[in-house]
């Protein structure tokens, strides 16, 4: 049996009955999900990789869950992905059976794969299940593809146990937790931290099926909910409607842990939550490749911005782009952000050079900019690939500006980019969602804003308004696409 879930071996009475899931209208106790994924690993053990179509549902769930007792690597599918991606995902991974719910229908694509229809139930006594050695693959997690064809994340489960393991210890994560969420089930986001996470300790998981205000005010509030998972745009909307909402208030209010990831978390949201209900937001850092690498710790000092320090285990440095690694503890200097640790994924599938070119010895190269802070804490300021901006002889990073703009009372969302300028290499391009598209801000107001709070030399060289920014699944912002429009 896969050693990432001790609960489902279900060895004392008393616990077979407490809940484990809920993604309405379904529910299942810790005996049923046992009994259900237990029956389907039965059925996949002779599989080399199985698709999962991962809605989300309780069926998505338990098909993960049947996939990793049965010790074969489960290759979760966004729903949404389109016939080129999916025909190169299923290209690259081959998987073998396709796992679905009864009532999905299956692109055509998928049309050659053997399908299971996953079932809720199963039999009082499930086949025996195998030993499963920890360094075997537990998920290939596909990449977003901005920089080419999506490339498959082996991630062991030695490094999911890892991660999850690091993460219960920073947060004080039980099995008397209930996690409240409503993110996708085919990301590490949601399905490793949201699904994963609450079943290897043996608490709950309740996943809204779609994000709502009245949905995470109903299971914080009468429903008992102890944690929430969420990415920025669910917490912006959440500070959104705040103002008047005693019910939303007083339920966030009550929850141990409010934590957000997938993207940096403005400062603005931050300061928004926390003035109404109490609550600080943990941020937390991580992607495909590591899992998690560090964490804000709850009951310390509000650190809007920050994503805290790094998770037992977990060894990160700045590197400049000579190579040499950064031991500034400034707040200011800027460097990739490389790790490595147990939650290290095992490589890229059929990409050895892929593999190869992602690390500095045993060092992953995680692509990201950032500072590190007297405390030794992380400051997130970009990708080295969209949002390192070289401007003046400075390197800048763009989050720090985006926050400062979304400090402006008239602008409801900002992104910032570089582009290329013949005197200063590359100048600051701000992208504004006005509050009021009536009267947006104007362009000198929104530099003179940045300069105040940063630096004169940080401030946007050019302003360009927008109804909305193109976003992802996960609610990142998509700057290449942003580029493309100018």
């Amino acid at each position: 049996m896969s050693a990432l879930f001790p609960e489902l071996e279900l060895e004392r009475e008393r616990d077979r009955d407490r809940p484990a899931l809920r993604v309405s209208p379904d529910a299942l106790t810790y005996a049923e999900l046992a009994r259900a994924a237990g029956a389907l690993a039965g059925r996949l053990a002779d599989a080399g990789r199985v698709a999962v179509w991962a809605t989300p549902t309780a069926r998505t769930a338990v098909a993960v869950v049947a996939a990793l007792l049965a010790g074969v690597p489960a290759v979760p599918l966004n729903p949404r992905t389109g016939e080129r991606e999916l025909a190169h995902i299923l290209g690259d991974s081959t998987p073998e059976l396709v796992l679905a719910g009864p009532e999905d229908e299956l692109p055509a694509g998928l049309a050659a794969l053997p399908r299971i229809d996953v079932e809720l139930t199963g039999p009082e006594v499930p086949p025996e299940a195998v030993p499963v050695d920890p360094e075997t693959t537990a998920l290939v997690v596909y990449t977003s593809g901005t920089t080419g064809p999506p490339k498959g994340v082996l991630l062991s489960h030695r490094a999911v146990a890892a991660s999850l393991d690091a993460l219960a210890e920073a947060w004080s994560w039980t099995a008397d937790d209930v996690l409240v969420h409503a993110l996708p089930l085919f990301h590490v986001h949601g399905l490793v931290l949201g699904i994963l996470g609450p079943l290897r300790r043996g608490g709950e998981v309740r996943h809204l099926g779609g994000f709502s205000v009245e949905g995470v005010a109903r299971e914080l509030g009468d429903g008992g909910g102890t944690m929430l998972f969420g990415v920025p745009t669910m917490y912006h909307r959440l500070a959104d409607a705040l103002d008047g909402d005693a019910r939303l208030t007083d339920a966030l209010s009550k929850a141990r842990l409010l934590v957000s990831g997938s993207a940096a978390l403005p400062v603005h949201d931050h300061e928004r939550i926390a003035a109404a209900t109490g609550r600080t937001v943990v941020e937390r850092y991580g992607m495909s490749e590591t899992l998690m690498n560090t964490s804000v710790r709850p009951g310390g000092e509000p650190r809007p911005g920050t994503v805290g320090t790094p998770l037992a285990g977990v060894d990160l440095r700045l590197v400049d782009e000579d190579g040499s690694v950064l031991e500034e503890l400034d707040g200011e200097t800027v460097g990739e952000v490389q790790v490595r640790g147990p939650n290290l994924f095992s490589g890229y599938l059929n990409r050895p050079d892929a593999t190869a070119a992602a690390f500095d010895g045993d060092w992953f190269r995680t692509g990201d900019m950032a500072v590190r802070e007297a405390d030794g804490g992380v400051r997130l300021v970009g990708r080295k690939a969209t949002d390192l901006i070289k401007s003046g002889g400075y390197k800048i990073g763009a989050g720090e500006i985006e926050n400062a703009l979304l400090d402006h009372p008239g602008v409801r969302e900002a992104a910032v980019t570089g582009e290329p300028d013949a005197d200063l290499g590359e100048r600051i391009v701000a992208w504004v969602v006005p509050r009021d598209g009536e009267k947006p801000p104007a362009e000198a107001e929104l530099a003179d804003h940045v300069a105040g709070l940063l630096a004169p030399h940080k401030r946007p060289r050019v302003v360009r308004y927008l109804d909305a920014l193109p976003r992802n699944d996960m609610g990142k912002i998509l700057k290449k696409a942003l580029s493309a429009s100018g």
